[in-house]
């Protein structure tokens, strides 16, 4: 469906690919991973044809309706209302929409034109094909599923805000139903209800779907395939995420093993040429062996890109109070008039590592503003534990260094109290070492300015932290980092996040904001998804929408429990897939025990079959992984 060829890019010095080809072909669920600025986004563009490559070509199969997430959207639309906006028609359904429009203004002229009566009715025909005149209808659906009240539907797009207005691009796109879905970081602005609800309407979407996304839980629940992007490389897997880490992981352990066996090949081979090469009666085999030399080729390695950044190092934190912060009877108001929320009673206990979740605009900000103090509550009363030591980092905390000044510079800034020696090695446990610690801010990656902005905060023994989106910009390795060294941190944390996985990696108490109030749950995310599985989602929804989601419960039910003839060829697949892969890594096993043997034949043959079979292993474990999620949800529905 889609091919590219041999394709270069480049801005400026920095190549993004560097002679890629692969293709993404019908059907297919593919994720798009790799640092920040690696080339991710640079794909997406080039398949809708914003841009060309440098060099090689990108094929679209003919008649392929494309409909991209696009970050700026088009000034013409913000004028029409919300659901205007979302329902109008693209591509073929666009095409009979204007021909419709043609056919009725010919009628009003003569309502007898015979002629435009046939193809007014073939045209209307088509358009009930193609879903027209459910597309109001599910619009209304996908806003409602993505967090927009019934009430604003009829406002201007242009009185949202911007990260609303990314929402309702993404709704119009789901609503057109396109044959290829291209995302762009589809969960950035969304809270994690608005996620979970993405995630299961992309779950039922019937075309191909490409995803470039950090979200590692959409990734593993969404994709089948992964593509890599780093270096200027191109690199396919089989599999999910979760897969293509195991993969990519076995995959280079497996070429460092052939590559090493090819240096001791080549080494064998230079150690005969450089001891015979003065005799004449090994003339012969001396030059055999320069020609064989020259034939060697090395093994392609894997860029070391899931080895992610430097490890953050929290200092241990003061011992504090058993009560850390305490809310009574709180309420905060930014105008007096509107509140934001009002009758809070919380209480954070040391020790605790808090994530609150809830529908955007419900007040996650405000409430930990008021946590911290940094807005006085309006009424109610906030006490603040015995030694608590808060360092609260709003979500622009990494832009607020000062990018003229060094990392060094920025640090030593917020407390002089700190020597130099400190101050290097407090940073040297937030990676900056040598000269990495002079750099200036404002070259800083967003990874590195996160870490940077970290340190600066334990310039003071912190330990309760409150952090407002960390991971916002930042790619899959930078967060895995931020994740592990706050799952280690031995002090007290208060976060907001959009990000399942750091959530559900860290939190072990979920306090859920709503319009009504905050509700404490004891235990990590996936507990807290589990105690709320039975009740109406906290949205803004329609009335009568929790009906209409009882009544599509109940049809999915009845059609998985009609699947049940399925079970036995599903158990089939995982039995052919674990034979299979019982066979691949026996054969991968014989290879490379043959390979220091110098029994060997052709290296090159060898390695290029190594590289198979890890392909091959890849593909059959992904097929044993789908083969055993849909018996589970068979088992389940039964």
């Amino acid at each position: 469906m889609i091919e590219f060829r041999n394709v270069s890019k480049r801005y400026g010095a920095q190549t993004v690919l560097d002679n890629a080809s692969f293709a993404i072909h019908a059907g297919e669920r593919l994720g798009v991973v790799g640092p920040n600025g690696a080339g991710k986004s640079t794909i997406l563009n080039l398949i809708v044809g914003d841009g060309a490559p440098d060099q090689g070509s990108v094929h679209v199969a003919r008649q392929t309706e494309l409909g991209y997430m696009r970050q700026e959207l088009d000034p013409a639309v913000a004028a029409l209302s919300l659901l205007d906006s979302v329902a109008r028609p693209t591509g073929l359904l666009r095409q009979v929409q204007h021909e419709l429009d043609a056919l009725h203004r010919r009628l009003e002229t003569d309502p007898t034109d015979a002629d435009a009566l046939r193809r007014l009715g073939e045209a209307q025909t088509r358009f009930e094909h193609l879903g027209g005149y459910g597309l109001r209808a599910r619009a209304e659906a996908t806003l409602s599923g993505l967090g927009f009240r019934e009430a604003e539907f009829g406002q201007p797009l242009k009185t949202f805000s911007g990260g609303w207005r990314l929402r309702a691009e993404l709704a119009r796109l789901l609503t057109a139903s396109p044959d290829v879905l291209l995302l762009d970081e589809p969960s950035n602005y969304l809270d994690l209800p608005a996620i979970e609800w993405l995630q299961q309407y992309l779950a039922t979407f019937a075309g191909t779907l490409v995803i470039v996304s950090h979200d590692r839980s959409l990734l593993n629940t969404l994709t089948r395939v992964t593509l890599e992007v780093a270096h200027g490389r191109v690199e396919r897997y089989a599999g999910n995420y979760a897969v293509y880490v195991r993969g990519k992981r076995t995959r280079a352990e497996t070429r460092l093993a052939a590559q090493r066996n090819l240096d001791r090949k080549r080494q064998q081979i230079e150690t005969f040429i450089n001891r015979f090469r003065a005799q004449a009666t090994k003339a012969a085999q001396v030059q055999s062996r320069i020609k064989a030399l020259e034939r060697l080729e090395d093994i392609e390695p894997i860029p070391a890109t899931t080895t992610g950044p430097a490890k953050i190092r929290l200092p241990v934190p003061p011992r504090s109070g058993q009560e850390v912060v305490r809310l009574e009877d709180a309420g905060l108001s930014y105008d007096g008039v509107r509140w934001v929320f009002r009758h809070v009673d919380a209480r954070v206990e040391r020790g605790q590592k808090i994530a609150l979740v809830g529908l955007n605009g419900m007040g996650k900000t405000t409430l930990l503003r008021g946590l911290t103090g940094t807005m006085p509550l309006s009424e109610g009363k906030r006490t603040l534990g015995h030694k608590v030591v808060l360092g609260y980092q709003a979500q622009d905390f990494a832009e607020s260094l000062n990018p003229a000044l060094s990392v060094f510079e920025n640090i030593r800034a917020v407390s002089a109290a700190f020597t130099d020696g400190q101050t290097r090695s407090l940073l040297g446990g937030f990676g900056f070492s040598g000269d990495k610690v002079f750099q200036q801010a404002g070259s800083l990656s967003g990874g590195e300015k996160i870490r940077a902005a970290f340190a600066r905060l334990m310039m003071q023994p912190t330990n309760f932290l409150v952090l407002d989106e960390p991971t916002t910009h930042l790619d899959i390795a930078a967060r895995e980092t931020l994740e592990d060294a706050l799952h280690r941190y031995e002090g007290t944390v208060c976060l907001v996040s959009h990000d399942a996985d750091f959530v559900r990696h860290i939190a072990n108490h979920i306090w859920l904001v709503t319009a009504q109030g905050v509700q404490p749950f004891w235990g990590g995310y996936d507990d807290y998804l589990r105690k709320t599985a039975g009740r109406p989602a906290p949205s803004a929804a329609k009335p009568g929408e929790s009906g209409a989601r009882k009544v599509q419960r109940r049809e999915r039910a009845e059609r998985i429990q009609s699947r049940g003839r399925l079970m036995r060829p599903l158990k089939k697949t995982m039995a052919q897939a674990e034979t299979e892969l019982e066979k691949l890594e026996q054969e991968q096993a014989d290879i490379l025990a043959r390979m220091p043997s110098g029994k060997t034949g052709d290296y090159a043959t060898l390695n290029r079959r190594l590289a198979e079979i890890q392909d091959d292993i890849a593909a059959a474990t992904a097929r044993w992984e789908q083969a055993a999620l849909e018996l589970e949800e068979l088992e389940a529905a039964h």
